[in-house]
Formats: C-alpha cells, sequence, structure tokens
C-alpha cells in the first residue's frame, strides 16, 4: 500500500509538470505585440524573481466599456484572477511534490483537512492581491491591469497557520522557493 501512494504521488507529480510545461509552451514569446504598451502587458502573467523575494504577477483585459469604473473593475478581477490561476497551481505542485516526499507515518498523505487548509490559505492570500496599475490602450479603448502577490505574504500565511498540518507547514517553509525556482516561467 506504501508504494502504490508513492506511485500515486510520483504519478500525480509527473502530471503535473507535465501540464506546466504544455502550458509554458502556450507563452506568446513573451510578447503580445501591442506597440506602445508597457512591458508588463506585453508579458502577460508570470512570475517574477525580485530582489525582495518572488512575485505572481496577474495581467487582466478589459475591453472598451462606456462604464469606467465596471472596466476597470472587470480588468482588475481578470488581473486577480491570473494570480489565483498560477497560485493554485504553485500549491498544487507544492502539495504534491509534499505527499511524494513524505516518508512513514503520519505525514504520509495529505488528507483531505489539509487540502482545505491550503484551499484556505490560498484564498486568504488572494483577498491580499494588490492591483499595481492600470494602461489604458489608445487604440481600442481596453483597460489592462497587473495585479501581484507577493511569495513571503503565502509563506508567512502558512507559517502562521496553527491547524495547518504540521509536516506540510515544515515542508512548504523548507521548499517553497526551490519549487518556485523550478517551475517554468511564463504563462500557465
Amino acid at each position: 500500500m506504501k508504494s502504490a501512494r508513492y506511485v500515486v504521488g510520483l504519478g500525480a507529480l509527473v502530471l503535473m509538470a507535465s501540464l506546466l510545461t504544455a502550458c509554458s509552451s502556450n507563452k506568446l514569446e513573451g510578447d503580445l505585440g501591442i506597440k506602445g504598451a508597457p512591458d508588463w502587458v506585453n508579458k502577460g502573467t508570470q512570475e517574477v524573481d525580485d530582489k525582495g523575494g518572488h512575485l505572481l504577477h496577474g495581467v487582466g483585459m478589459a475591453p472598451a466599456m462606456p462604464d469606467l469604473s465596471l472596466q476597470t473593475s472587470t480588468a482588475d478581477d481578470r488581473a486577480r484572477a491570473e494570480v489565483a490561476r498560477v497560485l493554485n497551481s504553485f500549491m498544487h505542485v507544492v502539495s504534491q511534490n509534499y505527499s511524494a516526499a513524505a516518508g512513514t507515518g503520519k505525514d504520509q498523505q495529505v488528507d483531505q483537512s489539509t487540502s482545505r487548509q491550503i484551499q484556505s490559505i490560498t484564498d486568504q492570500n488572494l483577498s491580499g492581491v494588490r492591483i499595481l496599475t492600470h494602461w489604458p490602450n489608445p487604440k481600442d479603448g481596453s483597460l489592462w491591469a497587473i495585479a501581484e502577490l507577493d511569495l513571503n505574504q503565502v509563506k508567512a500565511s502558512v507559517a502562521n497557520a496553527k491547524d495547518m498540518n504540521a509536516g506540510f507547514r515544515d515542508y512548504f517553509s523548507a521548499h517553497a522557493d526551490n519549487i518556485f525556482d523550478s517551475m517554468p516561467k511564463g504563462d500557465h
């Protein structure tokens, strides 16, 4: 039974790595080609290594609308959704890696309660996503937004989660940066 869980865990890890690789190949060569647009618009959603740590940037766009407030909230929501998508992928990879690495005993599997806790941590961090700026495209009236989430915020949330599986919490603290570094950079 132990080896079956290990094989299933490794299978899930290989599947996730394949999905991330496949998704990164859909990247539009890092340039949408919108003339006059800021670099962040053309680069799109991505993971960024920064002096202060690791960041998730989500880029969203809303088409021209007569209501600027609605257009802005639509672009912002889409940018936040992009951060959520990348954060969910990242947390899934971490949990799969933890499942594969956990040896025996109580940490052998990540149970449903840990999965719910991971989702709660993800939701909590998404409320902390901040919109950095907007760019209105003068050619078509679309509005672009970029949202940012710092991985240090995610790490702090996991570290402070008292009801989190201790094995997962320790694993996350020790390996989150390395897993982030190993993820394909670019759009997922």
